[in-house]
Formats: C-alpha cells, sequence, structure tokens
C-alpha cells in the first residue's frame, strides 16, 4: 500500500494549483519543491498579466484553458482577496501594414469566442492614452494583472487547509513504478510511495521525466529567456501596450504592476542553460522597442529589471507549440501526469490546468 495518495513535483503556480485541488478533492497530497521557496522560477518571472485568450488559435489547449483559466481567475482572486485589476490592454499596429495583423487577430479571437475585442483608429487609441502614436489597436478589456505571488500564497493556504504538506529543498531524483503506485527516489535514494504522480516541475520537467522509469518519448525542452527592463518614474499610460505578436513571443510590451509601475518586455533569447542574469548591454534595444510605445520617454531612466525563463517545446523557427499534459492514456502508465511546455498564458491558465490534471490523474 502507497504511503501517500499524491506527490506534486514543484511548487510553481502550476504545482500549487495542482496540489490545492488535489488536496482539497480529499487525497493527501505532498508538494515537492528543490527551492528554498515556492514559486522562485517562472512562476514569478513574468508579466504578472492575465491573459483575455488571444493569439492562441494554433494552440487550441491553450486557448481553451486560458479563457477558461482566466474567469476562474479573476473569481478565486474576488474570493481571496488577491490584488488584481481589469486593467484592459491594447494591442498596436504602429504601421499602417501591421493592422492586417490586428484583423487577423479579432476574426481568431471571435472564433474563439472571445467576442469583447474592440477595434480602434489610431485616433481611438490616442483617445484612450494621448501619448501613444499608432496606426490603429484593439482593446482588450478582459486582460488584467495580478500580483502572483500574493496568488500563490492563496494557493498554498488553501493546500495547506486542506492538508497538503510542503517539502522544499527536496529534489525528487527519480521515479519507479511499483505494483503499489510509485516510488519516488530523492537523491538516489526511495524516500516514499505514492499512487498518483505530478510532474509539473516546470524547466526541469523533462529531466524528470528522462530519471522515470519505463517512461519512453520523452520531449526536449528548449529554453527561452526574456529579459524586462524598468522604468524610473510614473509613464502615462493606464492600460497595458502591446505590439502585434512576433516569432517566439508576444514582443516587447510595456505593462504596469498593480502601484503603477512600468517595465518593458520580455524580449527573446535562447539559451542552453538556466540563468537569469540581464545584460544592460541589451537596454539599446528595450529603448528603441519602448521608445516605439512612448516616443517621448526619457531614455535614461530605462534600466535592467529581471529575466525569466519559458519552457518551450520548439525552438527558433518552429511553430508555436501546445501545452503538453500527458496522462496515462498517452504514455500507458497508471497514475502519472507530466506537464511539458507550461508558458504563457501558464499563470492565467493555472486553475483550469489544475482541473484538468485532477481528472487524468483519477
Amino acid at each position: 500500500m502507497a504511503d501517500i495518495d499524491a506527490v506534486v513535483v514543484g511548487a510553481g503556480v502550476i504545482g500549487l494549483a495542482i496540489a490545492r485541488r488535489l488536496a482539497t478533492a480529499g487525497l493527501s497530497t505532498i508538494l515537492v519543491e528543490g527551492d528554498a521557496v515556492v514559486g522562485n522560477g517562472t512562476s514569478s518571472r513574468n508579466s504578472e498579466v492575465i491573459h483575455a485568450g488571444l493569439y492562441y488559435g494554433a494552440t487550441p489547449r491553450k486557448r481553451a484553458m486560458c479563457i477558461a483559466g482566466r474567469e476562474h481567475l479573476y473569481a478565486y482572486a474576488r474570493m481571496r482577496g488577491v490584488a488584481h485589476r481589469r486593467i484592459g490592454k491594447l494591442i498596436v499596429a504602429f504601421e499602417a501594414a501591421e493592422l492586417a495583423t490586428l484583423s487577423r487577430i479579432m476574426d481568431d479571437a471571435r472564433a474563439a469566442g472571445v467576442d469583447d475585442l474592440v477595434a480602434l483608429t489610431g485616433a481611438d487609441a490616442r483617445a484612450l492614452e494621448p501619448e501613444l502614436r499608432c496606426a490603429g489597436a484593439l482593446l482588450s478589456p478582459s486582460t488584467g494583472i495580478i500580483d502572483s505571488h500574493g496568488l500563490m500564497q492563496a494557493l498554498l493556504a488553501d493546500a495547506e487547509d486542506a492538508g497538503a504538506v510542503l517539502a522544499c529543498r527536496t529534489r525528487v531524483s527519480g521515479l519507479v513504478p511499483g505494483r503499489g503506485g510509485w516510488t519516488v527516489m530523492v537523491d538516489g535514494e526511495p524516500a516514499l510511495t505514492a499512487t498518483r504522480i505530478v510532474n509539473a516541475a516546470g524547466l526541469g520537467a523533462a529531466a524528470l521525466a528522462a530519471a522515470t522509469e519505463g517512461l519512453e518519448h520523452v520531449p526536449t525542452l528548449r529554453y527561452a529567456r526574456g529579459h524586462y527592463f524598468t522604468y524610473a518614474g510614473r509613464v502615462p499610460f493606464t492600460r497595458l501596450i502591446y505590439p502585434v505578436p512576433v516569432p517566439g513571443g508576444l514582443g516587447t510590451h510595456l505593462t504596469l504592476d498593480l502601484s503603477g509601475n512600468a517595465r518593458f518586455g520580455p524580449d527573446v533569447e535562447w539559451i542552453d542553460t538556466i540563468d537569469y542574469r540581464v545584460d544592460p548591454a541589451r537596454g539599446d534595444s528595450f529603448r528603441a522597442a519602448a521608445a516605439r510605445i512612448w516616443p517621448a520617454l526619457d531614455p535614461s531612466r530605462i534600466a535592467p529589471g529581471y529575466a525569466g525563463i519559458r519552457p518551450k517545446l520548439g525552438g527558433p523557427g518552429d511553430p508555436a507549440a501546445d501545452f503538453a499534459i500527458d496522462g496515462p492514456t498517452e504514455h500507458g502508465l497508471a497514475g502519472l501526469v507530466n506537464l511539458y511546455g507550461i508558458e504563457s498564458p501558464g499563470l492565467t491558465a493555472s486553475l483550469a490546468i489544475a482541473d484538468d490534471v485532477a481528472l487524468r490523474i483519477a
């Protein structure tokens, strides 16, 4: 007989949401995290945006989970008092040649049921954001911002209130299936057995899958580092400002935190190892991108902020990859779910992902 019902590996926002979902369903649950604290990787190194569900026409799982997760997340934040704001965003065509891309985004979003986008002329956009200079824009009123750290603390509190146990500074080195469930290896030694395992290790998910006995066809994860540069001083914008998407990401955009502070990013840099350093020399490209959004900005006020790393299932030039959530139906091993490539809009979709995993692991 297994020691426990479920072990969730990885205490980022996805692992926390899953642990909360399983524990509140009555499963004895341990949440295992290699770091000293929860959510210290991708989950706390992003734009903290609640996405509306745009852009994802080629990745139907991302889109469906983003749209479902968005309203679930807004409701959860209200219920638990997590700081957030439905601030809205503008997707901007700076040049007339980009207007066709806006039309495609609008059509694609409508087809998926995102029906609140508003097409704006350049004059309309300037009426909302007077410092903006553009040929046209889309207004997304469902886009918002959230305190990601507050969200993760709320998820952890819910999970622990339901009986879940958090084990930090604990690195799972392997998983071994057996007749009674799974043996969880820590530092090469058996630590406990569990009926169910959820691999939500983010950047380390593929490595853990490769260390899972009997598991075949482990995907290769690629690392895309995104840098953020901050702006010292107030900015004259009340909404998020995004350019049209670029290969590998959504382009260098302006986001606001809940205090009104601005940051520009992220860009896309493909790397081979996990490294969060920000090279100040990248500031010139950020100043140029920021000046498209706000021509009157003071470039001397832009400074290095932080970097995040996205776990991607494709590399440069590859088509956009969907979330991969592989359960027993996909790999044939009972009681195991692996999550790969959970990048943006993973934070927005976190509660919907947790529901999906709970069904797969049942």
